[in-house]
């Protein structure tokens, strides 16, 4: 049984802050009686919202993730707000949240000691040493999660076999409390795939002591523990912007208003957005994330520690419930080969879970050259590989994702501290691609970034150390020694596994030289004329799907009536060089459809942006060949919904 602080304590401190973390309230006329006394099965999470107040108060709840705040079961004190059934339904005193969530200002702000954007492995990582350094000093400072997803875990996902190193320094006992990590490793197989055999090669990975997981499931588990340390984590708020004092130094961050209509009129759910602001910021977006990116930018943090440019991939995967008789929890299957060609960098995964499922996925790196190539339409050929058809056959889909991952490794490092706060996880480039893992690292990342930042507040130390400590931490020898591996395949996939068996077999990690990487990855694609159309097999609804079929199992949802989070630096570009320069890219590497070239009323071929579509996995803001396309947050809570991914 998991061990929770009373929610009163957390409760008071959200109320006592700067008056609150969103305006619910734009009007004074709104009654201060009492609310939403009986659950309606009718309206969301089976809350009554019939009183115009309590509507906006179920707006927030259901849309934004409020509710994740009373996730413990646990309810306020007092006649604050108690519990009238076993179902969920309570009553809430309206004048205690007039006054918490009420303010003539434009914009609310809340102060923190530690603000984190992203709830993720590195994140939560991050804000629970935070609090466990607060417990061993007997010190308490404030550490506020905010994750745009509509809950925790909504939007990670990862083929995960994972190395629980950074786990067993951070919550040593997480076997005895009940974390999702069951299924060890029983067997680690590598094979080279042609269009109908699987060859047999000696395995370079040593997963020994590793496990199967989902990391959706276990971010949501981290996140019930930091919420246990006092840890108040915000699921459906996007940060948005960077907030800079006058000396150019980042004091926090700023979420976007939600409510606001595509034309940029407020609709009558309107909310404002929310300043907090922290004594440090860390970021922890994932790969790609956008305010990551603009900070690089910024303080030229790739210059400061002369790292080359990232280089990514994407993933695309899908979980399956195979037959009982076919599932051997424990099997990790890694491929090359089939049906990537040996110019592309890339290979696909299978791993069996617990509970029947199989993880399967294709990862492709984003340098390649061909601009008619789907890695889509590519991941719907693998799976009719006799090898993995077999094994598939007879099973459903349960869900379906595609998320980028960075490649570039140590070479791309950038320096990761900037003034008030510090980069951390894959926002920075921590993944290991020889052993396809970057979990342990993310999270020891976050680990160091929060002894640091403790050390700034509480000692008046500076966030130069996480730089310091992250050099000296096995995180950084372990990149060092497999830094010549991605760009040894630059050479194609032959000399690639030559130079990686050099390196792993022989040299050990300790080459002379560090290989750098090739062109980044927009300036590597080619103009259409120097390729083929490439056609792809129709999907027969058993084994390969569309693309509408697979975005309903990722359970992708945004609010259509927003203004799009996916915006054209230029909307002549798509018309004027994508679409006769390059065969409309656009439409080929994104795994939603969200591109699409349809004719207009005088039958010229416009772009259109499907937004609703978007899973975030950033591969338009990486692949675009001119770098016309910003992403955007959009509204906290829209996005992808991923439960085992």
């Amino acid at each position: 049984m998991h061990k929770f602080l009373p929610v009163s304590t957390k409760y008071n401190s959200l109320i006592r802050r700067h008056q609150t973390l969103i305006s619910l309230l734009n009007q004074s006329n709104h009654s201060h009686n009492q609310l939403g006394s009986k659950v309606s099965s009718g309206t969301p999470n089976g809350y009554s919202c019939n009183h115009p107040f309590y509507q906006k108060f179920c707006f927030l709840w259901s849309q934004v993730g409020f509710k994740r705040f009373f996730s413990t079961g646990y309810v306020p004190n007092g006649s604050k707000l108690r519990r009238v059934d076993g179902r969920g339904g309570w009553v809430v005193n309206a004048e205690l949240f007039v006054r918490g969530f009420c303010s003539e200002s434009s914009r609310e702000a809340m102060e923190y000691d530690v603000v984190i954007v992203g709830a993720g492995p590195a994140g939560l990582a991050a804000a629970i040493r935070l609090k466990q350094l607060c417990r061993e000093k007997d010190v308490d400072f404030s550490v506020c999660v905010v994750e745009k997803g509509a809950e925790v875990g909504a939007h990670i996902i990862s083929g995960n076999v994972f190395e629980p190193r950074a786990l067993n320094e951070l919550l040593p006992n997480w076997k005895q409390e009940e974390a999702p990590i069951r299924v060890p490793v029983s067997s680690d197989k590598f094979w080279f795939l042609t269009k109908d055999h699987a060859h047999s090669l000696p395995s370079p990975f040593n997963n020994k002591g590793n496990y199967v997981i989902s990391l959706s499931q276990l971010a949501r588990w981290m996140g019930v523990k930091a919420e246990e340390l006092g840890v108040e984590i915000y699921p459906g708020f996007a940060a948005s912007e960077i907030l800079y004092d006058a000396n150019n130094n980042v004091i926090g961050i700023g979420t976007n208003d939600m409510g606001i209509a595509k034309d940029g009129s407020k609709k009558d759910t309107f909310q404002q957005g929310v300043e907090l602001r922290g004594r440090v910021t860390l970021l922890a977006e994932g790969c790609r994330g956008s305010l990551s990116e603009k900070i690089i930018k910024n303080y030229k943090l790739r210059e400061k520690s002369h790292a080359q440019h990232q280089t990514y991939a994407l993933g695309i995967k899908e979980v399956w419930e195979i037959d009982e008789r076919k599932h051997k929890p424990g099997t990790v299957i890694h491929t090359l080969g089939w049906p990537l060609d040996h110019k592309t960098y890339g290979g696909s995964f299978l791993y069996h879970m617990s509970d029947r499922q199989v993880a399967l996925g294709l990862v492709v790196g984003l340098n390649y050259h061909n601009p008619f190539f789907s890695p889509y339409d590519e991941f719907q050929k693998l799976k009719h590989h006799p090898a993995i058809k077999e094994l598939l056959e007879g099973g459903s889909v349960i869900q379906y994702g595609a998320r980028t991952l960075n490649e570039g490794g140590f070479q791309s490092i950038p320096y990761p501290v900037f003034p008030g706060g510090a980069i951390i996880g894959c926002s920075a480039g921590f993944l290991n691609v020889p052993k396809i893992k970057g979990t342990h690292t993310a999270m020891k990342s976050g680990m160091l970034a929060a002894e640091a930042a403790f050390g700034a507040i509480h000692e008046g130390l500076t966030m130069e150390a996480y730089w310091d400590n992250l050099k000296n931490s096995w995180v950084w020898q372990e990149l060092r020694r497999a830094r010549n591996y991605r760009p040894a395949f630059e050479y194609g996939l032959f000399p690639g596994l030559a130079i990686s068996a050099l390196e792993h077999y022989i040299l050990k990690g300790r080459s002379p030289i560090t290989l750098k990487h090739g062109k980044p990855d927009h300036e590597a694609m080619d103009v259409s004329r120097l390729h083929s159309p490439v056609q792809y097999p129709k999907p027969d609804g058993v084994l390969s799907f569309d693309v509408p079929t697979s975005l309903h199992r990722s359970n992708t949802n945004h609010e259509h009536d927003q203004p799009p989070h996916l915006r054209l630096r230029d909307p002549k570009i798509p018309e004027l060089v994508n679409l006769p320069e390059y065969a409309a890219p656009e439409s080929h590497y994104c795994p939603a459809r969200v591109y699409e070239y349809v004719p207009d009323d005088k039958n010229q071929l416009k772009l259109h942006i499907n937004a609703q579509n978007c899973l975030h996995c950033k591969a338009c803001d990486i692949k675009d060949p001119k770098q016309n396309i910003e992403w955007t947050v959009p509204e906290g809570g829209g996005g992808p919904g991923y439960s085992v991914m």
